[in-house]
């Protein structure tokens, strides 16, 4: 369980380094506008979340993906991206990215074994924060974006692939 348990860390680093990238590009093009404050509330979430993995990566000695400059490059243009297409755009990359998320803490936290309750609630809390993120962004319109159904299911697709590349990368 060791190698998964760091394999577990290093990917959810991945993943929180990812959205705090996505929420930074999002606040470069909407931060002065009426959704500026819900996102740094979000982004500041996924730091403290960031922190976390990092911390636990030095004490498990898990190594982080080799992925961090794709993914720092990756999540802040496609967060400026979709903001860019505009608020519900933007929102409904947090659906469909907190969604993604969900399932995935979902799985680990299922998977975790009864020597790993301290991790098991770390992820659990988060996962919790993570449905919060992608409520707020259907409250603020995300399924009104353009093109939602196609918008979120290419950002949950890749999504996907980023969390099985950083697995093992």
């Amino acid at each position: 369980m060791n190698e998964t348990v760091k394999r577990f860390i290093r990917v959810d680093h991945a993943g929180e380094y990812g959205a705090e990238r996505i929420y930074a590009g999002q606040l470069a093009v909407l931060g002065r506008g009426p959704k500026g404050g819900l996102l740094r509330h979000m982004l500041e979430q996924e730091t403290v979340h960031k922190h976390t993995f990092e911390k636990l990566m030095a004490e498990r000695r898990a190594r982080p993906t080799a992925m961090l400059p794709l993914w720092h490059v990756a999540g802040f243009a496609l967060g400026a991206l979709t903001a860019a297409m505009g608020e519900k755009a933007a929102m409904a990359c947090t659906v469909a990215v907190e969604e993604t998320i969900d399932e995935h803490y979902a799985a680990q936290r299922d998977r975790l074994g009864e020597n790993e309750t301290d991790l098991k609630d770390t992820i659990e809390r988060f996962r919790l924060e993570e449905l919060e993120h992608r409520d707020t962004g259907l409250e603020h319109g995300a399924e009104q974006a353009p093109a939602y159904k196609l918008l979120t299911g290419l950002i949950r697709f890749g999504c996907k692939a980023a969390i099985r590349i950083s697995e093992t990368v």
